[in-house]
């Protein structure tokens, strides 16, 4: 968990950003698992050695004009002509290089440390999830459970998660800002995002890559529940939810809008966009309008109805 320190640099930096730019949304700065706390170390480093440049910088150009400012005494001075100074040439040649490498180096061992299970919970075989994106949703696929949700993603507390992450349509972006950060979901391909959530608690995820007219309302919700509960939900969803056919998931793919879903097997059993497949068959391009889509998702659509909204 945090130190002191660490919880003294968070303070410093949300007071900063808050004064900065008024942003009420501070989840980034109160991580709930290792990978988000990397990523607010990273980011608490880089605002205070920022701060510290700027520091230094102002109270030079302020001591500068100062010093030098035009007195009733030196009116009348004229500077000799000079070389300049070789020295200073290189010192501050030298500084924004130094900077560069001081941000970099924390940076990139920010990267590549969450690219991999936490160090922390390496002894644990991570859970698999399948994440697929669909305009304007999110599908996730628990290949191990033979199980499907969509808008809503259950993990266990304490328990690493491996999110593969695809698309259906266009490019997205998978972001849970207290969990971890984001990385896009593209068709064809396939990106690994590996998330722990120290305690049981609920969080939201969303899409932060523009992606047309539904985008704003593109979230999921994350439940991380007790390694119990988890299971309990898992058989419960197994014994009760009802199959996912496969028109069924043509017609989830439709750029809509859905409430939460629940189905008792995945549509990785007849494709997965990680690895391409009939394109054409399921991003449904000719549902897509210049100007919207067809289908009654939005409250100020005057179209006819379309797409479902199920809950289970």
């Amino acid at each position: 968990m945090k130190s002191k320190k660490g919880y003294l640099l968070s303070l410093l930096s949300i007071l900063l950003v808050v004064f900065l730019s008024g942003c009420e949304n501070m989840v980034v700065f109160n991580p709930q698992g290792p990978v988000a706390e990397s990523i607010m170390d990273l980011i608490n480093w880089s605002i205070v050695f920022m701060v510290i440049i700027c520091l230094v910088v102002f109270g030079l150009f302020g001591f500068i004009v100062w010093k030098y400012r035009a007195t009733p005494e030196n009116k009348d001075y004229e500077p000799p002509e000079e070389h300049g100074s070789t020295l200073l040439e290189i010192v501050w040649t030298v500084i924004p290089f130094l900077i560069i490498i001081a941000l970099t180096i924390p940076t990139v061992k920010t990267i590549y440390a969450i690219e991999d299970v936490p160090k922390d919970y390496k002894d644990k075989d991570p859970i698999v999830i399948n994440v697929t994106s669909a305009d304007w949703k999110w599908i996730f696929s628990y290949p191990e459970e033979g199980i499907e949700t969509v808008n809503y993603v259950n993990i266990p507390a304490g328990v690493p998660v491996e999110f593969k992450l695809t698309s259906a349509g266009t490019m997205q972006s998978f972001w849970i800002p207290a969990l971890a950060g984001q990385k896009y979901t593209m068709y064809g391909a396939e990106t690994d995002l590996y998330v722990v959530a120290y305690n049981p608690g609920n969080y939201e995820g969303q899409n932060t890559n523009f992606n047309g007219q539904g985008y704003a309302e593109m979230k999921f919700d994350v439940e991380a529940k007790t390694q119990e509960d988890y299971d309990k939900w898992v058989d419960e969803v197994k014994d009760t939810a009802p199959k996912l056919t496969e028109n069924k998931y043509k017609e989830i793919l439709k750029p809509t809008h859905l409430g939460r879903m629940t189905f008792s097997n995945t549509h990785l059993e007849w494709i997965d966009h990680g690895k391409g497949g009939d394109s054409n068959y399921y991003l449904n391009p000719d549902l897509y309008r210049v100007h919207g889509y067809p289908g009654k998702t939005f409250e100020n659509d005057n179209k006819t109805d379309g797409g479902e909204h199920d809950e289970h």
